[in-house]
């Protein structure tokens, strides 16, 4: 088997291609696509303030999934 095949045949199998307890966790809140698209955006730009409409995308979700309340969230 060349160092290719086994390259291949590993990712396959790779145990981080499972969703871990973090995943799960953020799955669960019903807030995943906001929650990825605010990382996202943070990635690109690396300023949160240049984020505020996806923060504010995220926050609304979470409000409305009834996330404040399950975790004792506090408005700022």
């Amino acid at each position: 088997m060349s160092n290719n095949e086994k390259t291949t045949s590993t990712a396959a199998t790779d145990p981080d291609d499972e969703p871990d307890d973090w995943d799960k966790r953020i799955f669960s809140t019903g807030c995943a696509a906001e929650q990825l698209t605010m990382n996202d955006c943070y990635y690109d730009k690396r300023d949160w303030r240049s984020c505020k409409k996806e923060m504010e995308a995220f926050r609304e979700c979470w409000k409305r999934q009834g996330n404040d309340q399950r975790t004792s969230t506090k408005d700022a």
